[in-house]
């Protein structure tokens, strides 16, 4: 028997690439095949640079090589509920039906949201801790991690070449804490003596020295806020999904009897599931919003949102632009919410609003580490682990490589040590590395809000044409008989240049546009979108030409029906 195992090994090929995630952050996607068999890890998105999005909301994954293979996906693994690694995948789940495994707190968000997206046939595996699973042909072990969200958890895949390991968004944290936040290090050193073949970290910490715990809690200064205005109203603002950090906040209302008021319905949501899962809430100290009183003193509100919509809630309440708060200056508000790339002119119009509205703000996050690990909590995993590749995922390509510094610093060689790009294959066979190649042309996929998101790259190209060179719109009316000019045509431009200045640029676009309809006319080719199209490409040329810009042209050709006229 053990030498048909060894046999079986000479022959199974591993193939680990990136659809997201890498040089970059978010929009995390990892895809492990071994053989003929795809799992997926993550399915998340990312918000653009606030001076490129141009309405965009998110960015998401290329899925074409999945649309491909579809067949061959045994799973998709989500470790937590944040939308980095978990934001795409009613996208994914729209085109390709396949089972989901996470744990149970992210598979109710993710049923919610397959409820309001009206997916069906999706099977949804609520992992619990330590649970082995055959998905596919393959054993999966899942070992839970300390992080954020409760419930996260790492996962090893079984190959005949040894685990291959993703490590899971994680800390070390020593301290007493709940089942559903305590990492289980047994099972990762059982895992390192069974035999790691591939271990994969992320590395979004890797730039601080150090351990993360305990500087990653806010309690601390919560408290002091707390202590020091104690006859103020206050008002926190925390992401939805940091839930170990609105734990906190509750804990922190608890113990100095400060009653709460859940703002939002997400938040009240998040709540009652968390008291389902056996995390209790005084019923006393829960304010109901339809008996808020503005003389309560004691009141703690608690605002949670996602991104650009979390601080643009705080400046409405700020502003007195809520009809259920009136907004003073005694009111302090404390910011519990990270400044995450894609947000930071929402966050900095936030303090304009507080400020001249004279409140007071206390920003805890300027002294609060996020709860990814740092140098000590890689090297930590990498000494229980043992792998005999590493591979970083999950951040900039400065803190890639940052991360292979550090299995450097610890003895690895740099022909086992892999930095990736998106689409790049590392390919193992044997137990060795065959190749490493660029295989996959991905192309970022732009959600313009929640609909048409298919369309929504062509919808950032032409706000980018919009918003550098102008429009102009060029309309003319037909005979929808003979095809002759009955009015027009009337032209008009916005952002492109001055009428006045540039009378005779109207004048010749009026022109081009005339002749090339009576010249299709007379030549019997019109066609009224070819001809548009043919009119378009002459008059972007001209004002090229003329301007050295590049503007949207719009040429629309009414054809009237003058018989039912008068």
């Amino acid at each position: 028997m053990k030498e048909t195992k060894k046999d079986l090994s000479l022959t199974e090929k591993v193939r680990i690439f990136a659809l997201g995630g890498l040089d970059e952050d978010g929009k995390n996607m990892l895809c492990i095949e071994v053989d003929d068999q795809i799992y997926i890890i993550e399915a998340g998105i990312k918000f653009p640079d606030a001076k490129e999005s141009l309405g965009i909301e998110f960015i998401i994954q290329d899925f074409s090589y999945l649309l491909e293979n579809k067949d061959r996906i045994v799973g998709v693994i989500i470790t937590h509920g944040h939308d980095d690694v978990m934001g795409a995948l009613p996208y994914l789940l729209k085109q390709i039906k396949v089972d989901v495994y996470t744990s149970p707190l992210t598979a109710k968000m993710i049923q919610k949201t397959l409820r309001k997206e009206k997916i069906t046939g999706i099977k949804i595996h609520p992992i619990k801790r330590n649970d082995h699973k055959r998905i596919g042909k393959r054993k999966v072990i899942f070992f839970p991690v300390t992080h954020a969200y409760p419930g996260t958890f790492g996962v090893a895949i079984s190959t005949t070449q040894g685990y291959i390991v993703y490590s899971g968004e994680f800390i070390e944290d020593y301290d007493a804490l709940d089942d559903k936040y305590r990492g289980d290090f047994s099972t990762i050193t059982e895992l390192g003596n069974e035999g790691v073949f591939i271990l994969l970290q992320e590395s979004k910490g890797a730039e601080r020295t150090g351990h993360t715990s305990p500087n990653h809690r806010i309690t601390p200064r919560l408290s002091q806020v707390l202590e020091q205005h104690d006859h103020s109203r206050i008002f926190i603002s925390v992401y939805t999904q940091s839930v170990y950090r609105i734990q906190e906040i509750i804990d922190c209302c608890i113990e100095y009897n400060r009653r709460m008021l859940f703002y939002t319905k997400e938040l009240q949501e998040l709540v009652s599931y968390l008291e389902e899962l056996g995390y209790e809430v005084p019923k006393e100290l829960i304010v109901d919003p339809k008996s808020l009183d503005n003389d309560m003193r004691d009141l703690v509100v608690i605002c949670s949102g996602q991104g650009k919509s979390l601080f643009k809630t705080i400046s409405n309440i700020a502003n007195n632009e809520v009809d259920e708060i009136d907004f003073d200056s005694d009111d302090v508000i404390v910011i519990a919410s990270p400044v995450v790339p894609g947000v930071e002119q929402e966050f900095k119009s936030m303090e304009n609003d507080i400020y001249k509205e004279e409140g007071k703000i206390i920003v805890l996050d300027k002294n609060v580490l996020s709860m990814h690990p740092s140098k000590e909590d890689l090297k930590m995993m990498i000494f229980l682990m043992k792998p005999k590749y590493y591979i970083p995922v999950k951040g900039e390509y400065r803190l890639l490589h940052m991360n292979s510094e550090i299995a450097l610093e610890m003895g690895y060689s740099p022909s086992k040590i892999l930095i990736l790009d998106n689409g790049q294959v590392a390919t193992f066979e044997n137990g060795k590395l065959k190749s490493c190649s660029m295989e996959l042309e991905l192309h970022d996929i732009m959600i313009d809000g929640k609909e048409n998101w298919d369309m929504a790259g062509v919808v950032l190209k032409d706000r980018e044409i919009l918003s550098t060179d102008g429009v102009m719109i060029l309309a003319i009316g037909l005979d929808a008989f003979t095809k002759k000019i009955i009015n027009g045509p009337d032209i008009q431009t916005r952002g492109l240049i001055y009428l006045r200045d540039a009378e005779y640029i109207t004048s010749d676009v009026a022109q081009i546009m005339e002749k090339t309809i009576e010249e299709a006319v007379a030549n019997k080719t019109y066609d009224n979108l070819t001809t548009r199209t043919e009119i378009r490409d002459k008059v972007s040329k001209y004002l090229f030409k003329q301007t050295a810009k590049r503007p949207m042209v719009l040429p629309v050709i009414l054809e009237i029906n003058t018989s039912n006229l008068g």
